[in-house]
């Protein structure tokens, strides 16, 4: 079993591409990154240690401020629903952008528009529904664009597949376009190479 409420998150690695700090949870905290916090996303910078909360309800993603937060330049008091290039202001200077732009998924990510990174470094954040895909295609989630075709990861009751169409080798095993994943798994095909590390 990959996916645990204990273990909600971990860093996926795109060779070539960057890495990505993936949160599977349905809610998902961000603060400061301090010695033993709890956050889902730790981020070095000017932050309350637990910041505001992402919930992904019915397909749609809502923000609810705990400190001080604004969406595209306006202040928020209160939960307010997030929509694909939406800005988020946490604080004063840490800037972020929402996107969720692929259609057939409820996966979103989190673009840092700011210098601020998260604790692990990570290019960007990635909260996590059933699928994650990756590709050449400017709406993945994941933009490869040497790839040409998408890998997906997806989520089946409380394990992690990835899946390709072609063959793909997982942790020195050769599966026929698709195979389960586990912690600190690798993952590669012809063209593409990638890899999990538990957080």
């Amino acid at each position: 079993m990959i996916v645990e409420d204990s273990y909600p998150r971990f860093l996926l690695w795109v060779d070539a591409v960057g890495g990505f700090l993936v949160c599977t949870g349905e809610q998902i905290a961000l603060g400061q990154a301090v010695p033993g916090t709890t956050v889902d996303i730790p981020v070095f910078g000017d932050l309350s240690r637990r910041h505001a909360k992402i919930w992904r309800e019915d397909g749609q993603y809502v923000i609810e401020p705990t400190q001080q937060v604004c969406l595209n330049g306006k202040k928020i008091s209160k939960r307010a629903l997030l929509t694909d290039g939406m800005e988020i202001l946490l604080g004063s200077n840490v800037e972020l952008t929402f996107r969720k732009s692929h259609a057939l998924s409820a996966t979103a990510r989190l673009d840092f528009k700011s210098s601020h990174r998260t604790q692990p470094s990570a290019d960007a954040v990635l909260l996590m529904a059933e699928s994650c895909v990756l590709g050449p295609r400017m709406k993945n989630h994941i933009v490869c664009q040497d790839w040409t075709q998408d890998v997906v990861l997806y989520r089946h009751a409380d394990d992690l597949f990835c899946r390709a169409s072609e063959p793909i080798e997982i942790d020195d095993r050769v599966h026929d376009r698709r195979g389960k994943l586990g912690w600190n798994s690798h993952v590669s095909g012809s063209e593409f190479a990638l890899s999990l590390e538990r957080v």
